[in-house]
């Protein structure tokens, strides 16, 4: 098997290897992805194990009409959201005496000395509107093409680069909320 679509075919034919393939193929994008959505690492990797679960029903429904990297990444996009809405859902009905302690975010992508600087942006990330976050987390979290991104998000290249310019205009409004210093120096 040497491309994708062989992989994919190869998949609908029933061939487990194919779908090992695959998943050593993707696994680690799709668990960077719901990372980021999530910040535990833990949910990262059930979002992961879900994602690959959809795949392998799927296989068999997949187009073409986009790569198959894309339709991963929106199956990916997608399942995060929706595990993260859930998972919310479910916060509103928790008791109200249970505390919760902040998580430490450990992206894989972050560098050691950048963690701080890190763990503020992905706070600042996670209050976005979900579409700019999905286009913020495609595009600079995963350093994707504005037109592929545009595909994962079922939209126009124009509508990406406007909820990136919005994205990054609410990121830096709240970034200059915690930053007092930052403000001090504006003046």
């Amino acid at each position: 098997m040497k491309n994708e679509n062989e992989i994919l075919q190869a998949l609908i034919q029933g061939d487990e290897n194919a779908f090992r393939l695959l998943y050593e193929l993707y696994s680690s994008r799709v668990y960077n992805t719901a990372l980021s959505y999530t910040k535990i690492p833990e949910d990262a990797e059930e979002i992961t194990q879900d994602v690959f679960v959809k795949i392998h029903k799927n296989a068999s429904k997949f187009q073409k009409k986009s790569s198959l990297s894309t339709w991963i990444y929106r199956i990916t996009v997608n399942t995060s959201i929706n595990f993260v809405n859930r998972k919310n859902r479910f916060k509103i009905f928790k008791s109200q005496s249970s505390t919760s302690t902040p998580i430490e975010f450990n992206h894989p992508g972050v560098l050691l000395e950048n963690k701080e600087g890190a763990a503020l942006l992905f706070k600042v990330i996670e209050g976005l509107p979900t579409n700019q976050k999905t286009a913020f987390i495609l595009s600079f979290i995963e350093d994707l093409p504005r037109q592929e991104v545009a595909q994962i998000m079922n939209t126009s290249l124009k509508s990406v680069e406007s909820l990136l310019q919005r994205a990054k205009k609410n990121m830096r409004i709240e970034l200059e909320k915690n930053h007092p210093k930052r403000r001090k120096n504006k003046k």
